[in-house]
């Protein structure tokens, strides 16, 4: 089947297209995507401008005016792609639900391709593939497309997943689906995000090669190395939840050894700056405690805790108090002992008791465990 064949059944399509300062190419976007409808895929396109400050939504505006089955909207302010995505989702009433970006990089006729799977019920959600091999390619940054490539094995990892293109704009979702998924990342963080979600929620995910016309930087690409550096923490904080145990301990040792790193650092310069050592090396550990606090939250564990913030906190205190006097004594009879060996197994005991209190006692989950 190629690019130019129809979906085998009726259906309705909705395109969301977050647009910001796309006027050079948002008309011949739509004008493209429009040319996909036929007798057998009804389509209404969502553009969301994100306060785009050129003339992008005069644009949509008058595309909306000439056309029943385009609607726009604005955000006042810039929040990012996700936001607008997140926007768009809420407004679809297609049976399906597809991103396009407002610029000219991916052919709107391969989303009949990617129909396909979710019209013969086989799949949930499709993504469209910028590596397998399908289609004109144009030929442009090895470092940028070396970036995907990892950024896609990392997630993969985390996901259990085979994708080969994590990064893709093109993922079309039964409405159903994307509709019963909270979108939190506002900016690109929304794909390693959002393919998180799918995957845990054991979805049929199914990927397909595309054509893919990039642009260069000059001709307005917008993702930079801070969206890669975030499409990381992204990737640690959609799926570290869900890892297996010991995927997950090795990611919260991780924590503990920054936490560490912040206790002896505040204990050295307070020391060294006149503190008393008790004194020093109180506020240091407080420091160290709320940094592995943030940590765990924000990366390690889900914060959907079954505790409201106030109990959670004190669980945490009770946690870090009691297992910091097993650590004193556990250390005390390991030095006794006069092995080095012996007191890296004790500190290993540590994290250890530390990450079992943090996740069944601290951040244990609510019930439901949902989205």
């Amino acid at each position: 089947m190629n690019a130019k064949d129809e979906p085998i059944k009726s259906c309705k399509l909705s395109i969301v297209i977050p647009c910001f300062n796309e006027e050079n190419t948002l008309s011949a976007c739509v004008d493209n995507v429009l040319e996909i409808a036929n007798n057998k895929l009804e389509l209404e396109i969502i553009i969301v401008d994100d306060a785009s400050s050129d003339r992008s939504f005069s644009i949509a505006k008058d595309l909306a005016a000439n056309h029943n089955n385009i609607s726009y909207y604005r955000h006042e302010n810039n929040q990012g792609k996700g936001a607008a995505l997140r926007t768009g989702f809420q407004m679809a009433t297609g049976d399906f639900v597809a991103v396009q970006d407002a610029d000219l990089e991916y052919d709107p006729q391969d989303l009949k391709r990617l129909l396909v799977p979710l019209l013969e019920k086989k799949a949930d959600v499709v993504f469209g593939s910028r590596f397998l091999s399908i289609g004109a390619h144009r030929v442009l940054y090895f470092w940028h497309s070396l970036g995907n490539k990892l950024l896609t094995l990392l997630s993969n990892i985390f996901t259990d997943m085979t994708l080969t293109d994590m990064e893709t704009c093109y993922k079309v979702f039964r409405r159903e689906v994307i509709q019963s998924i909270t979108i939190e990342e506002n900016r690109f963080g929304f794909e390693p995000e959002i393919v998180a979600k799918v995957a845990h929620q054991r979805l049929r995910i199914y990927e397909m090669g595309i054509s893919y016309d990039g642009r260069t930087y000059s001709e307005g690409k917008k993702i930079g190395y801070k969206d890669g550096l975030r499409a990381i923490y992204c990737i640690l904080r959609y799926n570290a939840p869900t890892v297996p145990l010991p995927v997950q301990l090795m990611l919260y040792s991780v924590v503990e050894g920054l936490s560490a790193l912040v206790n002896l650092s505040v204990f050295t310069v307070l020391y060294k700056g006149g503190l008393d050592v008790m004194v020093a090396a109180s506020v240091a550990f407080v420091l160290a405690a709320l940094s592995n606090y943030i940590l765990c939250i924000s990366v390690v564990f889900r914060h959907n805790a079954q505790w409201s913030t106030l109990y959670e906190i004190i669980a945490y205190t009770v946690v870090v108090l009691v297992v910091g006097l097993v650590d004193l004594k556990i250390t005390e009879w390991f030095v006794v002992a006069g092995s080095t060996a012996a007191y890296i197994f004790a500190v290993t005991i540590v994290v250890v008791l530390n990450y079992l209190g943090r996740k069944y006692l601290v951040f244990r989950e609510k019930p439901s465990g949902e989205w």
